[in-house]
């Protein structure tokens, strides 16, 4: 058996068309969709977003973290500022910034990825919130091939506010039956081996291997673990990839669909009056 791959560069290029035209027609009627990118420096993950931004006529603007002092002001800035359509905080956080501090000062009217209390708490409750765009673009990604979820075993292994415990809330919202796993599951391959998709985001190179994974299952890669010879995921995918029916690749699976989702946000929130 060879996994067949599911591609988020594809799925990504034909929303980009859709989002562009979106775009257009808010520049028409003389809105920027702008998005604000919290950041410590301009790296590969930015610079991503703004070239992608570009492709479609959204504005990416990076804002370096100030001292902790000044962090509540700039952040109160940037909310009543009308031609900030949507705030995303890049990780990592330099030493000193409280994260909570950050959470509490967010609107989920501005959140595009579901930083802030007020998002998460909606996110839990089902309220109307711009989910983290990570586990969307997961849950794209499987859409985009038709997978259904109804009644699925899913185990999710990672835990993180980022990605693995939003993207279980997102799972259970489509009817799927969930299990999130961590560092201190015990017998994590008796976990991955029953279930019928198996995300994985733990942040650590090769965890899953083929020898943890049941036939014909389907395996998302979420990690992205820069080495030596490449960004990789936390997926052995030469092992791997011989005994499930799909699998995302690394790089070019849930990537590039996180950062076309994270951008519709942004226009969406221009679209409601964000910017």
């Amino acid at each position: 058996m060879s996994a067949r791959l599911l591609d988020g560069s594809g799925l990504a290029k034909e929303r980009e068309g859709a989002l562009a035209e979106r775009v257009a027609r808010l520049r028409a009627r003389g809105i920027i969709p702008r998005l604000v990118v919290l950041l410590s420096e301009e790296g590969a993950y930015f610079r991503a977003k703004k070239r992608s931004g570009e492709r479609v006529g959204i504005e990416v603007e990076p804002v370096r973290f100030p001292p902790p002092d000044r962090m509540k002001g700039t952040i109160e800035r940037l909310v009543a500022d009308p031609a900030v359509s949507g705030i995303m905080v890049e990780a990592p956080l330099p030493s000193g910034i409280d994260p909570s501090e950050i959470r509490g000062s967010i609107p989920a009217a501005k959140d595009v990825d579901c930083f802030g209390r007020e998002g998460l708490g909606l996110l839990l409750a089902g309220g109307p919130v711009f989910p983290p765009a990570t586990p969307a673009a997961v849950l794209a990604l499987l859409d985009g091939y038709g997978i259904d979820l109804v009644g699925r075993d899913v185990v999710v292994v990672g835990r993180s506010l980022v990605v693995g415990r939003p993207l279980a809330l997102l799972l259970l919202d489509r009817d799927a039956t969930v299990t999130v796993c961590h560092s201190h599951t015990r017998e994590l391959p008796s976990q991955t081996r029953r279930a019928d998709i198996v995300c994985v985001a733990a942040g650590k190179p090769g965890l899953l291997t083929g020898e943890m994974v049941k036939p014909g299952a389907i395996v998302v890669d979420i990690g992205t673990n820069p080495t030596a010879s490449g960004l990789v995921g936390d997926v052995d995918f030469e092992s791997v990839e011989d005994v499930a029916g799909w699998i995302s690749p690394v790089p070019g699976g849930v990537g590039p669909l996180t950062t076309t989702i994270l951008l519709e946000h942004v226009v969406e929130a221009a679209e409601r009056g964000g910017g």
